[in-house]
């Protein structure tokens, strides 16, 4: 388990040093992550015993620690409090963005279930 969270944190320095080294806007975890994605989607097929070994390891290591992620939002609910008068100054626009987000991601995922669905009930 060990070496596999050190690769995933491989990937995470290996997107932190592309985002810096190419000064992108995206954030370097996310870099990261799309690279990691890219190597499991390449080794899918891999049918070398090691590889598949490797790559299931990589993902019970990887459920594992989604398991502790609630504990990620401490840190969120601490800033949240720490700023609390610049959420006051800014509800309008904070409650708006909620809004607007969650109703825009709901028709968003209605839309591509309505087309995966129907191109499902073509095959």
């Amino acid at each position: 388990m060990l070496g596999a969270i050190f690769t995933i944190f491989i990937f995470q320095l290996a997107g932190e040093a592309i985002q810096k080294y190419f000064d992108l806007a995206i954030p370097g975890p996310v870099l990261g992550l799309v690279l990691m994605l890219f190597m499991l989607l390449v080794t899918h097929r891999n049918l070398n015993p090691a590889v598949t070994h490797f790559r299931s390891k990589m993902i019970t290591s990887a459920e594992q620690l989604l398991a502790y992620l609630s504990l990620l939002f401490v840190p969120i609910g601490v800033g949240v409090i720490m700023h609390l008068q610049l959420l006051e100054a800014q509800w309008l626009q904070i409650i708006a963005i909620i809004v607007i987000g969650t109703t825009g991601t709901m028709i968003f995922t209605a839309f591509i279930f309505l087309k995966t669905s129907k191109a499902k009930a073509d095959e």
